[in-house]
């Protein structure tokens, strides 16, 4: 059965049900969670638009990793309320599906769990989001969209 899931988080109410699918499954198998919170990295046009602004409000992306950081705080902790104890929680930047694919195969990850859609691309049209289409179709290990 499965050994280690990850569960790429981003705060969102199908982010917060794969969680709690994450924690049912391992509740079963034993298997240990890792959290993985991805945000992108900002354009050089939110750079440029950043130098106008009279207050420094610091980097883009030092504000996004720590927005990052607090939401995987919070998977965290809905983890801990669930149950299960010593998860693991990695911040990374880049593309989300890249990222989460990239990190499953680095870490000997034997199941995703992630959810439909995430904070993202509302109203795109898509039944699923962008990053849990294009982690299934990339994905070398089974993938559960909740």
């Amino acid at each position: 059965m499965f050994k280690h899931i990850l569960a790429p988080y981003d705060g969102s109410e199908n982010s917060d049900r794969a969680l709690e699918k994450a924690a049912e499954l391992s509740k079963l198998t034993g298997a240990r969670i890792t959290l993985l919170t991805v945000y992108r990295h900002h354009s050089m046009l939110e750079a440029s638009l950043s130098m106008v602004r009279v207050q420094d409000p610091g980097s883009i992306d030092e504000a996004m990793r720590d927005h990052a950081t607090g939401v995987i705080e919070h998977g965290k902790e809905l983890l801990s309320n669930a149950g299960i104890e010593n998860v693991r929680a990695f911040v990374r930047s880049g593309r989300p599906a890249r990222a989460i694919n990239e990190f499953a195969v680095r870490h000997g990850v034997d199941l995703i769990i992630l959810g439909s859609r995430g904070l993202g691309a509302a109203g795109d049209g898509y039944l699923l989001g962008s990053v849990s289409h294009k982690v299934t179709g990339m994905s070398k290990v089974p993938v559960l969209v909740v």
